[in-house]
């Protein structure tokens, strides 16, 4: 006979199983609250202190509002170069995402579905451009963009070499869920009178639909944040929130308070996007990898 076995309760493996994994390490809780604080402590800092006085900062720079002024943000919403800065940077955000989208997962499709040869040397160059940063091709860029197709300072003269640099990320990612989808339902369409073209279409695009969301809020996100091309290639009232920020702090350079409103309305569009997508680009990069 057997002598009985007594079964640990599930909550003490539960348990065990977290501390194996140094959730109840303090020095990791350390580390943690550390970064976090190095992360947000400017952004909050910069979010309060819009809400100070110029005369607040001064004598307590470290200081909480006392009292709360709105003033400073009511100055940067009621003037008119906030909102064409804005307008300026959601199309070509927009536009960069559109391209990139669409193109992307045209590139990665047939890399993921079709067989031919040369198909892992033409990956291989997305994966290369990874590595090419757009300051190195910067000079080649604006002489592209202003004489050859003349574009510059357009939304699309931006949105182009945005989408172009964001096509290597694009085709990495959506290449493992195209990838994933199981041949077997792409051979019950054909069986069905489906061409490939209705396959990609009606099946395969609704289905990758996680890893596109993915790769548009990261190409909207770096659209939005972009400055050096739209330094480069837009001027007056086509410069974007980035460019904007940089001109009201050289012309407001005294109004601390003010230029903290408009560096904080300027981060605001951006971040509530990533944040209210933030599940999906994390289950799109799940897939990703187990594809």
């Amino acid at each position: 006979m057997h002598a009985p076995t007594t079964r640990e309760p599930s909550g003490r493996r539960r348990n065990r199983k977290r501390g194996s994994f140094g959730g109840g390490n303090p020095v990791v809780y350390a580390i943690a609250l550390a970064v976090v604080a190095l992360t947000l402590g400017p952004v909050l800092y910069g979010v309060l202190g819009g809400f100070r006085t110029n005369a607040q900062i001064a004598q307590d720079p470290s200081g909480l509002p006392s009292p709360w002024v709105l003033d400073n943000y009511v100055g940067v919403l009621t003037g008119a170069s906030f909102w064409q800065y804005a307008l300026n940077s959601t199309v070509i955000a927009v536009l960069t995402t559109t391209i990139t989208v669409v193109f992307g997962v045209m590139a990665a499709y047939p890399l993921a579905r079709y067989q031919f040869k040369g198909r892992e040397t033409l990956f291989m160059v997305f994966v290369v451009g990874l590595l090419f940063p757009a300051t190195v091709a910067i000079v080649p860029l604006f002489i592209l963009i202003t004489q050859n197709l003349q574009l510059g300072n357009t939304w699309m003269g931006v949105a182009l070499p945005q989408a172009a640099f964001a096509l290597p990320v694009t085709v990495v990612i959506l290449r493992p869920f195209l990838a994933a989808i199981p041949k077997e339902l792409e051979e019950a369409a054909q069986l069905d009178g489906t061409s490939r073209i209705g396959f990609f279409w009606r099946i395969l695009l609704p289905l990758s639909g996680p890893g596109m969301v993915t790769v548009g809020v990261l190409a909207f996100v770096g659209s939005w944040n972009a400055y050096l091309l739209p330094l480069l290639l837009l001027q007056s009232d086509m410069k974007t929130l980035p460019l904007g920020v940089a001109d009201f702090s050289s012309e407001h350079a005294s109004d601390t308070a003010g230029v903290f409103a408009f560096t904080t309305l300027a981060m605001i569009p951006a971040l509530v996007f990533f944040l209210a997508m933030q599940r999906r680009i994390v289950g799109g990069l799940t897939g990703a990898v187990k594809g």
